[in-house]
């Protein structure tokens, strides 16, 4: 089967949203660390609506929840290409896996901080 590129502005834009789309709901409907990342995020969304944080406190939760969804998508497709090409395991293999998983755990981390930083002060 071949695809054909559409090269008209509307037309080839919203196939471009509607694959990210598909792409987003893999992720979140196939991908177990994805599923736990993406309901951290929606318990965040509730918190942040239950404690009403502040506009610029929204700004950085949302930031924080899109940046870990996303090098987790990154993650995910480096893990998928990776086996792929080398089902098998293989130190080299190996070592970019954890390279891509280390990208995720700093920004995890990186949202943990923020997290702190907006919801710890609520509670003292």
């Amino acid at each position: 089967m071949e695809f054909q590129k559409d090269n008209t502005f509307f037309t080839g834009r919203l196939k471009s949203v509607s694959y990210a789309f598909k792409g987003a709901l893999k992720l979140i409907s196939t991908e177990h660390s994805v599923m736990v990342q993406f309901s951290i995020g929606i318990l965040m969304s509730i918190a942040g609506f239950y404690f009403g944080i502040s506009k610029t406190e929204w700004l950085f939760q949302t930031l924080a929840i899109g940046l870990v969804m996303s090098i987790e998508g990154l993650n995910t497709a480096v893990e998928k290409i990776a086996d792929f090409i080398h089902p098998n395991y293989h130190e080299r293999i190996g070592f970019i896996k954890d390279i891509a998983a280390g990208a995720v755990f700093f920004a995890a981390l990186t949202a943990v901080a923020i997290g702190l930083i907006i919801y710890v002060p609520l509670f003292l």
